[in-house]
């Protein structure tokens, strides 16, 4: 089983990651998460030029913790198992800022004062490519890293078109769909998952207000029980597939232990939908 983490609080997540990286790589540089920690931070808290501090409510900073926490254990478990292609170090490091940065695309710019960060929702994966490759690039990353990060990060897309993802390796891809799946996963599987669920319904609200064309997919539920009598259903019709299918399974290195120990993640999701069945009397 994994350790307890409080989500909420953004050093502990960054422990448990340090932790993951140390082990799967003791040679790696000592400074590389405590950094990447402290860029998001930074960015999600206001703290970067010309950006507000993230107000979307429900695609908080907490929800890019629990999605950063769930992958870099999936791919601890991964990396345990042997599967091929092996993860390298600087793959490692450049998935953990895909999740990192993944929905920075909710950030809004200073002076842009209407609303949330939830109005971009339609638009949130491409802002959220835009501004890690800006980010990192003036980090001193290379075109090849940019790109890799970026075609991360589009993989997290509701319906994203994975087959046309320019990927430039193999390793690339399944570090692509890991991060995917570790954003569903993450968020669905967290404490307050159907508490929040109004909140989610709220932003979709704004995204459907906001969103113009692409803003009318966001439209389906009139009202907050609408989306939590949906939720099961988004579970087996979307997410599940989403996951064994197009993401590969990914989510069995989340087993302990690995092939056939119980999954932790899944076991969350499911006591969620039965609270939330509970919740609405069904």
């Amino acid at each position: 089983m994994f350790a307890p983490v409080d989500t909420r609080v953004p050093s502990e997540v960054e422990g448990q990651v340090h932790s993951i990286y140390r082990r799967l790589f003791p040679k790696g540089e000592r400074a590389f998460v405590p950094r990447a920690f402290d860029w998001a931070t930074a960015c999600f808290t206001g703290r970067h030029p010309g950006y507000q501090a993230i107000d979307a409510r429900y695609h908080d900073f907490e929800h890019t913790l629990q999605g950063t926490l769930c992958l870099a254990r999936l791919l601890h478990g991964r990396h345990a198992a042997g599967a091929k292609p092996v993860m390298t170090q600087p793959m490692f490091e450049l998935a953990l800022l895909s999740v990192l940065f993944h929905d920075s695309g909710y950030l809004k710019q200073r002076g842009d004062d209407e609303g949330t960060g939830a109005k971009y929702t339609p638009t949130h994966v491409a802002r959220g490519a835009a501004f890690a490759r800006e980010f990192l690039g003036k980090q001193g990353y290379d075109e090849i890293a940019l790109v890799s990060v970026t075609n991360m990060i589009y993989c997290t897309g509701v319906n994203a078109e994975l087959e046309t993802i320019p990927f430039q390796s193999e390793l690339e891809r399944v570090l692509g769909f890991a991060v995917a799946t570790a954003d569903l996963l993450g968020h669905m599987a967290a404490r307050d998952y159907v508490d929040k669920l109004p909140v989610l319904h709220l932003e979709l609200v704004e995204a459907s207000r906001h969103g113009g064309a692409q803003g009318a997919r966001f439209t389906n539920y009139n009202r907050a029980e609408d989306l939590m009598r949906g939720t099961a259903e988004f579970w087996t019709s979307y997410v599940l597939p989403k996951i064994n299918d197009d993401f590969q399974k990914l989510y069995l290195f989340l087993n302990d232990p690995y092939p056939d120990g119980p999954n932790q993640y899944l076991e969350r999701i499911h006591e969620n939908l039965e609270r939330l069945r509970r919740k609405l009397g069904a």
